[in-house]
């Protein structure tokens, strides 16, 4: 009896080794096939099955057997509780076919050995219960993870979609992008709210919410306490303070026009409902006073743009671009803090032009600061805004320098005082020119000699030397007939008006009755008798002619220089284009990849005696100061966050921000 029941306990035990052994041999073979690259190796192998041989699994079971019984009892009795456990479901998987047969396929033996590994992980779990409640060791060091962006109440029906593209992993822990989004401690799996995607896991966002310039890793620069150029603080006399933005939001139409420059993206991430959260979520964030904006989709801003900004506090002004474009400029200002004085949209297509066949646009605007009461009775100088989006191709610099040219003669008549000066002015926009191009140094410098330069130069966005053929720029640039002179005004603010004018009397002007002018029979005048038959006589001693030299107005004379255009505007950037803490430059934007500076702040301050560009605060009084701005990223970093758009900036663009201190007047 109890020879029996020991061989009937053997009989298991001894296919739980052979099934233990099985897969020992398996694992073996795999890595042996794994190091190999020979042909012949991954072919025998192939055609092997993974399990011993019938005779070497009866060897094995013989020397079992030979050992003794009482070895495998002991062990089974006296062994540690996770052998146990393992035996024991060994044993309780073979003995559901006690009659199965030794020579076994390859699949048999496949499922076979998953359900004991299997069964090992289930035993795994409640051990620490019974070893002393052990926990396991904590993996070190900080886990990255996606922060969702949340909405207000507001924009309840375009709620941010959540990027499952850049789910929880390890990232190397660079200072640059440590202030991304490092995960804080996870919450309760019931409280958890989980974001699924299709074929890409899911994604639990954090308890609380990061601040959006944290996760843009993008700092405040303050130059407020910073002396000026008279040696002065910035907060040493009454200033009213403002801040701008400018901000190209990618319209939906030109993204799904150009899709395979997003390639990189999530589809979620470019839908216009989370997009236009996102976008909401950056002008609440920052509060600007003044928000200039390119690329507005018209549908977009009637429907959801401009009711949402008024929602905010803003009074919006928008203008489309010409033709069959369906996107446009915005400059949108709080009322409570600016009066409007004047709104001119500017066109720069003229009809007949080849120079201005392109339909791009900008907006002006005059702004009055209003200056709280208990200031008592002082006054601001008037502000002038400007807002463009400049033609993109980059092989047409003289079609950018014409526009440009429109543009600042707009806002050198908007701008312009009584006494011939002009108020403060801030210029900005996609200019689609990197820094220190020649269009860039004639905004800044107020000069440029442009006759024979490559047309593509002029921007600089790309080098076309290569090419056989070249556009050149010929002067004049532009022909006369747009009213514009070579100092970007128009012609009737290069002309002084006269000091007196001619008081004519009642006299004077019946003397026209007989000049030659009113004798000559006009052409096609029908025959009437009595009236139209006569000609009129001349009284004795009146002249030919009334009209005195001095009365006449001469005729407009268009200055023209040859191969130069400049202006008085005395505009300089916000922005150093250069990341000194990094050794990078600046980038604004990132269009297949590769970072660049097309986006700029221009505002009216003259630089003090020295010339020295590289510290943009150094201004005269009476102009604007530049008190602070929101540093740019580099190329690098932008990298790390996969390019733009992402999750956290829904466009390709980065929005720049910075604020201005004017010069508050006493009576």
């Amino acid at each position: 009896m109890i020879a029996s029941c020991l061989c009937y306990l053997l009989l298991p035990a001894a296919r739980l080794f052979r099934a233990l052994s099985d897969a020992f041999f398996t694992c073996r073979k795999n890595a042996l096939l794994a190091k190999s690259s020979s042909t012949q190796v991954e072919g025998s192998f192939a055609m092997a099955p993974r399990g011993p041989d019938q005779e070497e699994c009866e060897g094995l079971l013989q020397q079992w057997r030979e050992e003794g019984s009482s070895q495998v009892l002991s062990t089974l009795s006296e062994g540690p509780l996770v052998d146990k456990g393992l035996a024991q479901s060994s044993l309780a998987l073979l003995m559901d076919n006690p009659g199965e047969q030794d020579a076994v396929s390859e699949d048999k033996w496949s499922s076979r050995q998953l359900s004991d590994l299997q069964a090992a992980e289930n035993l795994e779990e409640p051990f620490p219960e019974v070893l002393g409640d052990e926990p396991l060791p904590e993996v070190e060091g900080p886990v990255w993870t996606a922060v969702p962006m949340q909405t207000g109440p507001q924009y309840a029906d375009c709620a941010a979609l959540p990027m499952g593209a850049l789910a929880a992993e390890q990232w190397e822990e660079d200072p640059a992008v440590v202030a991304w989004s490092i995960a804080p401690e996870p919450m309760p799996q019931e409280e958890a709210l989980i974001w699924p995607f299709e074929g890409l896991g899911q994604l639990q966002p954090p308890p609380m919410e990061i601040p959006y310039h944290e996760i843009l890793w993008r700092e405040w620069e303050d130059f407020s306490t910073q002396p000026d150029a008279q040696g002065l603080e910035a907060g040493d006399g009454p200033q009213f303070q403002f801040t701008l933005m400018s901000y190209n939001i990618l319209a939906q139409d030109l993204m799904q026009q150009s899709s395979e420059l997003y390639l990189h993206c999530h589809p979620d991430i470019l839908n216009w409902n989370y997009r236009f959260a996102n976008l909401m979520q950056e002008f609440q964030h920052w509060d600007p006073d003044i928000l200039c904006l390119q690329e507005v989709q018209e549908d977009h801003y009637w429907e959801q743009l401009e009711p949402s900004l008024r929602m905010m506090g803003f009074t919006c002004f928008y203008k489309r671009r010409t033709g069959c474009k369906t996107d446009g400029c915005a400059v949108c200002y709080k009322p409570t803090r600016f009066r409007l004085l004047c709104a001119s949209p500017v066109e720069y297509f003229r009809p007949g032009l080849e120079l201005l066949n392109r339909d791009n646009v900008g907006l002006v605007l005059l702004l009055q600061p209003l200056v709280p009461e208990g200031l008592g009775q002082v006054s601001v100088a008037p502000l002038c805004v400007a807002n463009t989006h400049v033609l993109y191709n980059p092989r047409r610099g003289d079609v950018k320098l014409a526009q440009m040219a429109i543009l600042l003669a707009e806002v050198d008549k908007v701008a312009r005082l009584s006494d011939g000066s002009h108020c403060p002015i801030v210029l900005c926009g996609d200019l689609n020119s990197v820094p220190d191009s020649p269009l860039y140094n004639f905004i800044r410098d107020g000069e440029l000699q442009y006759h024979g330069m490559p047309a593509w130069k002029v921007s600089g966005q790309e080098d076309f030397s290569h090419q056989l053929y070249q556009r050149k720029l010929q002067a004049p640039l532009w022909p006369s007939s747009l009213g514009i002179t070579d100092c970007c005004q128009y012609i009737t603010f290069c002309h002084p008006k006269r000091s007196e004018r001619l008081q004519y009397s009642r006299d004077f002007l019946m003397r026209f009755r007989f000049c030659d002018v009113a004798c000559q029979r006009p052409v096609g005048l029908v025959l009437m008798e009595g009236v139209t038959d006569t000609k009129p006589e001349r009284p004795a001693g009146w002249a030919e002619s009334v009209l005195e030299e001095d009365t006449l107005e001469p005729e407009p004379v268009l200055p023209r220089t040859v191969g130069t255009i400049q202006h008085c505007l005395h505009l300089t950037s916000v922005y150093t284009h250069f990341l000194p803490q990094h050794g990078r430059p600046e980038v604004t934007t990132m269009p297949l990849g590769l970072g660049t500076t097309v986006d700029y702040i221009f505002f009216s301050a003259e630089s003090c005696e020295n010339r020295n560009r590289t510290d943009r605060r150094l201004c005269q009084d009476g102009t604007l100061k530049l008190l602070g701005r929101l540093s740019l990223l580099s190329e690098e970093i932008l990298w790390a966050a996969n390019g733009l758009p992402n999750p956290f900036c829904s466009s390709d663009h980065l929005c720049l921000l910075a604020s201005f201190g004017m010069q508050v007047i006493a009576p």
